[in-house]
């Protein structure tokens, strides 16, 4: 009884009185007032039957809910509810009637009165049922509605979560499978630096696994995982690269998806620092730009350097940026001047 929505609150409560009330005017206007009945009967009168009324009417809730429009042919509904609407009316008019004959002084006169009005307080009780039938079924719907979205959203965000861990996902094994390789080779070639080379990695993987279930981090926590990786890739190449910070100090503290920077390294280090023969400056840089944070980097390369870009590794940004933020175009690739600028923006003011 406790889901029926006249007594899930007082404000829906309070609704139901004033419904109530307004039937009782029209109950009142319709059958009182020009009656003769003394003021004592026809209080009696008021009071009992719009009483009685108003309790049963709560008790409509489990006919509209037994008698689901979802499960119940239509033809069924209407004959069921056309039948209840008689059935309640009467049982409503004959109790009122007995329970009003038993309190009031001039018995004879109101049994003529009673049965003079009987036809419109009929209808005034086949009414009631039909219009708080009505509304109960609007409020089951509009329940069921509201439930169905709520179900259609959770599962839209659950989707959207598995797509994004798997493209997160995506990041580690490739990196790994780098290292990986780097550290064989360089066992045989330089112990000592493949020994750092695993100290590195497992910090690196302690520090991703740590934060392995956060969507969003801030920048400044990003770039430690950053120079961890960098870091990795120094015992490798030693001083064929440069990193350069350009960092806004409104930037740090901003909150960007986790490991969205992380393929951008990789990009540079494998499509510039590896295969050229010159010193790589990698750029990166941050700052505000019209409600976006906008952080690019930039390196430089030469010849073939870049030639077939990086489809994965940005296709995998693209994407993790427009589940996340809902828009298509945060991610902007350049290659001009013997620089390759990758460019991302981050609405600042998204609650996504």
């Amino acid at each position: 009884m406790f889901d029926n929505p006249i007594l899930k609150s007082p404000k829906n409560f309070l609704l139901y009185f004033l419904f109530a009330l307004g039937l009782t005017a029209l109950y009142v206007n319709l059958i009182i007032y020009d009656s003769k009945l003394n003021s004592t009967t026809a209080l009696f009168d008021v009071l009992i039957f719009n009483l009685l009324l108003t309790g049963i009417g709560i008790n409509y809730w489990f006919s509209a809910k037994y008698l689901s429009i979802e499960n119940t042919k239509i033809p069924k509904i209407i004959f069921s509810h056309f039948l209840g609407g008689i059935f309640v009316t009467f049982f409503w008019l004959i109790l009122g009637y007995f329970i009003t004959l038993s309190v009031v002084d001039d018995q004879a006169s109101y049994s003529t009165f009673f049965f003079a009005t009987i036809k419109i307080r009929s209808i005034i009780g086949l009414l009631h049922y039909f219009l708080l039938t009505a509304f109960y079924y609007i409020v089951i719907y509009y329940t069921s509605f509201q439930e169905k979205l709520l179900r259609e959203t959770e599962l839209k965000n659950l989707v959207t979560e598995a797509e994004l861990r798997s493209l997160k996902f995506q990041i580690n094994p490739h990196f790994i499978f780098n290292a990986l390789n780097s550290m064989s080779a360089l066992t045989e070639i330089d112990p000592k630096r493949a020994k750092q080379m695993i100290i590195k990695l497992a910090d690196f993987l302690r520090y991703t696994l740590a934060n392995n279930d956060r969507q969003k981090n801030s920048l400044s926590e990003e770039l430690k995982n950053i120079k961890l990786y960098l870091d990795i890739e120094k015992i490798r190449f030693e001083d064929k690269f440069e990193f350069v910070e350009e960092i806004d100090e409104n930037c740090n503290k901003a909150e960007i998806p986790s490991m969205i920077l992380q393929p951008l390294f990789e990009n540079a280090i494998k499509h510039a620092v590896y295969e050229t023969l010159d010193k790589v400056t990698i750029i990166l840089s941050c700052k505000p730009i019209e409600g976006y944070l906008k952080i690019s980097l930039s390196n430089n390369f030469e010849g073939e350097s870049h030639k077939k870009g990086a489809g994965v590794g940005l296709k995998n940004i693209k994407e993790r940026l427009s589940l996340i933020y809902h828009q298509d175009n945060l991610l902007e690739v350049k290659k001009e001047n013997g620089s390759f600028t990758v460019n991302i923006f981050i609405p600042v003011d998204n609650k996504v």
